[in-house]
């Protein structure tokens, strides 16, 4: 069994799974808060609170992929202090299975490239992923594993409490799926323009890169948020909330030889 950490900007993503029979099983995941603030025996804690039940002697590596760059050694020392070892470090230069056709491929976000490795290892190309997280997160990939690049956009709830932060009269408001397309309330409404719009945003950017690629894509939802919005999507596509620990685990098999 592998242990994946993700550090991003809003939560810490941690997953158990393995590699079985050329497809990943995973056993489980969690999330801790993303604290730039603490050390890394602040850290190693709370790895050991939220893993409190894994068999931690089952784990027989670990891999580690950040967005936030402060936070790499103290997730890392942590790491060391549980298991006793040092994770694989994902960097720009780990081998992915990926060819970045793009300007500056050191500048796109370590998630972006675990999420686009595993579609290209994983799905028929071309091939969409879509994270729903702090951000939504758009990868393109194209016939024999190249990264064509993608789209970044406000995430969900990020838009939600902009709107509530800088108009006096919108109110913060919960995410759900909404089952009506138009809202009859302001909750409603701002309901359906942040989880509804997005599924139509899936569709829409969706078909443009259809269109620009000559092909139908492939396409798979993921992140936190991903659950309110995959049930509005026209375009068929899959729904994998454990997608990030699933690509983490493939990564660590084709980098474990550099720890």
């Amino acid at each position: 069994m592998i242990l994946t950490v993700d550090i991003g900007n809003t939560t810490i993503s941690l997953g158990v799974g393995a590699w079985e029979n050329g497809a990943v099983v995973v056993q489980s995941t969690t999330r801790l808060e993303t604290n730039p603030s603490q050390d890394g025996n602040a850290y190693l804690a709370g790895l050991r609170a939220a893993l409190a039940g894994v068999d931690l002697g089952c784990l027989e590596g670990a891999i580690l992929s950040s967005v936030v760059p402060c936070l790499v050694q103290p997730l890392r020392e942590a790491v060391l202090g549980l298991l006793g070892r040092e994770p694989v470090l994902l960097t720009a230069k780990s081998d992915t299975g990926l060819r970045l056709d793009i300007p500056e491929p050191d500048r796109v976000g370590l998630d972006r490239i675990v999420d686009a490795a595993w579609a290209a290892a994983c799905l028929p190309l071309p091939a969409v992923t879509v994270d729903l997280g702090t951000a939504t997160t758009f990868n393109v990939i194209g016939p024999g594993g190249v990264f064509l690049g993608g789209v970044i956009a406000p995430g969900v709830e990020t838009g939600l409490r902009a709107l509530s932060s800088r108009a006096a009269q919108l109110p913060d408001v919960p995410l759900c799926t909404p089952k009506d397309a138009i809202g009859r309330n302001t909750t409603a409404c701002m309901q359906v323009g942040a989880v509804t719009g997005a599924a139509a945003m899936i569709d829409g950017l969706t078909a443009r890169f259809e269109a620009q690629l000559g092909a139908p894509a492939a396409l798979v939802l993921t992140g936190g948020l991903a659950r309110y919005v995959s049930p509005l999507c026209i375009h068929p596509h899959i729904y994998d909330p454990d997608l990030l620990t699933k690509g983490l685990v493939l990564l660590y098999q084709r980098n474990q030889k550099i720890v």
